[in-house]
């Protein structure tokens, strides 16, 4: 039977777009949907600064009149002048178990790709890093974070029926939290501390990051640190205004940790806040009627055990120094402190020896692992 692939033009059509994964993973106890309103800014180019350098299309999949599947065409024209390719991402594919649906969603992306004189095809990628990413290939069984895509297991099979091959892994971990500081981790601080002038140091409140500017320094930092890593492109001022506003309302103040050095430079920061998986299946996609409740309810009046740990960042002048024992030392009495048990690492790029080397002093458990595929046009 014919698949019929329609481009989402109305507001309309870009809701259905986004309530399909609803409906497909309704029943699901692994999959954690995205709020509805933080959608429909994040595919607005009036509402994501991303489109400064980025275009897109959504496109739905029809058999005989009943929505079958979905997929975004991205092009980041300013990640791929940085890693000198062209290349079309697809991104927020979901589809029934059915070989036509998945490859007229591609053959779609493909051909809005070519039309654009692109070469090559990847993904799954949002239009930046601060976007889900990467196609689950293990731990279907695991309930995802806020901050990942969750995909049934016969996803990367019809990715790999269409001649996709692997481009990059990510690995996830649970961290689970110890009793106390490792003792290498306190004498590791110590020494680097007193090499470096090193000092960790704490925002006192969320007024005070907005009037310094510490929010923006946080964020000038991760376009450093993150340059090198997999599809990453640099951060404009104006995302990291919009990241700011966006992320602030929701960080606890005792789970961020900076580190900084004796010319006052921000050098290190680790920012973790408690998981709202839960909450996000109980809100079911939606801020209102109730959605929100549960959102403050986990945020503020009794946490999960579990926290996420959303970045961990080292200036590259400081990698390989230890730098970021202080970040640790500092956080771990916290999340003890607050009743944590273990911590989800989300997506951390598999050949990342220095950051998967960070956690040679926990035990852990690698219980996810995603995929970013890839072709020729």
């Amino acid at each position: 039977m014919t698949i019929e692939i329609r481009t989402v033009r109305s507001k309309s059509e870009l809701k259905t777009f986004i309530r399909f994964n609803y409906e497909l993973y309704k029943h699901n106890p692994y999959s954690v949907p995205d709020l509805l309103e933080d959608m429909m800014n994040t595919f607005s180019p009036e509402k994501n600064p991303a489109f400064e350098f980025c275009e897109a299309e959504y496109f739905l999949a029809y058999r005989e009149g009943k929505l079958v599947g979905r997929v975004a065409a991205i092009i980041n024209h300013r990640a791929n002048e940085t890693w000198c390719k062209k290349a079309v991402r697809f991104g927020w594919i979901d589809f029934i178990d059915d070989a036509e649906v998945s490859e007229a969603l591609i053959n779609a992306v493909k051909k809005w790709g070519r039309e654009r004189n692109m070469e090559s095809i990847e993904g799954p990628l949002g239009f930046t890093d601060f976007d889900a990413e990467g196609m689950l290939i293990e731990g279907f069984e695991e309930v995802s974070t806020m901050a990942t895509i969750y995909n049934f297991p016969y996803y990367p099979q019809h990715l790999e029926r269409l001649g996709f091959t692997p481009v990059a892994d990510w690995v996830e971990k649970k961290i689970y939290i110890p009793e106390e500081v490792p003792a290498k981790h306190l004498r590791i601080s110590k020494i680097v501390s007193e090499k470096y002038n090193l000092r960790t140091v704490k925002p006192t409140s969320k007024k005070e990051i907005q009037r310094s500017g510490l929010g923006h320094e946080i964020f000038h930092l991760l376009n450093e640190a993150y340059a090198p890593l997999f599809g990453f492109s640099k951060m404009s001022d104006k995302q990291i205004d919009h990241y700011v506003k966006t992320f602030l309302p929701l960080v606890d103040l005792r789970m961020v940790s900076m580190v900084m050095n004796d010319k006052d430079e921000l050098v290190a920061v680790g920012l973790s806040m408690v998981s709202l998986s839960e909450a996000l299946q109980k809100a079911k996609g939606k801020l209102w009627p109730f959605g929100w409740w549960h959102l403050l309810k986990a945020l503020f009046i009794k946490r999960p055990k579990v926290l996420d740990l959303l970045l961990v960042a080292v200036r590259p002048d400081y990698q390989g120094t230890g730098a970021n024992a202080l970040l640790f030392t500092d956080l771990i009495p916290v999340y003890k402190k607050l009743g944590f048990e273990y911590a989800e690492s989300n997506p951390e790029l598999a050949d990342n020896d220095k950051v998967q080397g960070q956690w040679s002093y926990f035990r852990t458990e690698q219980h996810k692992r995603r995929r970013c595929f890839g072709a020729a046009l």
